[in-house]
């Protein structure tokens, strides 16, 4: 996919002669590991060469003029640095506002005002995770363009809170930890957790990661995941009438099997055994790529498909 002249369209949007800063963060894949980032267990991700990009420089005022070539329709919007609450008829802009405010909110010297273009080559709402790599991207610009020094970790925590608290998403921790640690031909096995890590190989040779676009279009805020994860949630709390455990990624399936019978609920108990095996496949995909025995990895994946069919 061919990448516009970025540089050309911010200072046709944007009126301006100068140019601006560039700025880039991936989107991500999930190989293994679905639904157990925010029950605290094992996820297996991989950033990916598709992204968001983002243009930007000060202003020498306070007003943020945000722009996004993918939302062509909706034209500049603008907010002031000292009002980032979020808006619902900001759409889009709302991921890169909780960025600037949460950051702002933790001390972070943000005093100018700024023009930001975007653009983004991953399909939005296809699961590969636009809004993280928006956030990601909005993170690392404000490290830029106002010489702060940030650790990586603390810009993935950002972005979580802004799912988590700005946004209303209950969603885990894996979108913005894969993009912001991601590394090129690896996967990572993440404790979501302890936030524990660990790269993998992925040396393909003769094989590829086959990514498709259904064109159904997929987003956390109006589908059932927080549906989903109160639903792991009283699970756990039903587990821990007699296990001592913080999350469903702390049990074995052994474990599972002997007190499955105290989750009163079937679907419950699906949703919590979902998480146990998960957890289990995350461990031995590891241990496969390590091994270099992408036959048997390609068939753990395909194992995941067909068990989610069910």
């Amino acid at each position: 996919m061919q990448i516009p002249n970025l540089h050309y369209e911010f200072q046709s949007v944007f009126n301006s002669t100068k140019i601006p800063r560039s700025f880039f963060a991936p989107g991500r894949i999930n190989l293994i590991g679905e639904h157990t980032d925010y029950n605290g267990g094992n996820v297996f991700p991989a950033s990916i060469s598709f992204g968001t990009y983002a243009l930007a420089q000060k202003r020498e005022d306070q007003k943020i003029r945000f722009f996004s070539m993918n939302f062509t329709d909706t034209g500049i919007i603008e907010c002031e640095l000292s009002d980032l609450d979020y808006d619902e008829t900001h759409s889009w802009v709302n991921f890169p506002k909780g960025i600037i405010k949460y950051m702002c909110e933790n001390g972070f010297n943000i005093l100018n005002g700024m023009d930001i273009l975007y653009y983004g080559n991953i399909p939005t709402g296809a699961g590969l995770s636009s809004s993280a790599s928006i956030e990601m991207v909005t993170g690392v610009l404000l490290e830029g363009l106002f010489d702060l020094t940030i650790d990586r970790l603390e810009i993935i925590k950002l972005g979580l809170k802004v799912e988590n608290e700005y946004i209303g998403v209950n969603s885990g921790i894996m979108d913005q930890f894969a993009i912001g640690k991601g590394r090129k031909n690896h996967a990572i096995l993440l404790n979501c957790q302890t936030l524990e890590y660990e790269y993998a190989p992925i040396q393909l040779d003769d094989h590829v990661i086959m990514i498709i676009n259904t064109n159904k279009q997929r987003t956390l805020v109006g589908s059932k995941y927080n549906e989903r994860r109160s639903q792991c949630e009283k699970a756990l709390k039903e587990l821990q009438t007699e296990l001592n455990i913080q999350n469903l990624g702390n049990l074995t399936i052994e474990q599972f099997k002997e007190h499955k019978h105290l989750i009163q609920d079937e679907t419950n108990r699906k949703r919590a055994k979902h998480v146990v095996y998960e957890n289990e496949r995350t461990l031995k995909a590891l241990v496969l790529l390590r091994q270099g025995s992408l036959d048997l990895f390609g068939r753990l994946m395909n194992e995941f498909t067909y068990l989610s069919s069910k």
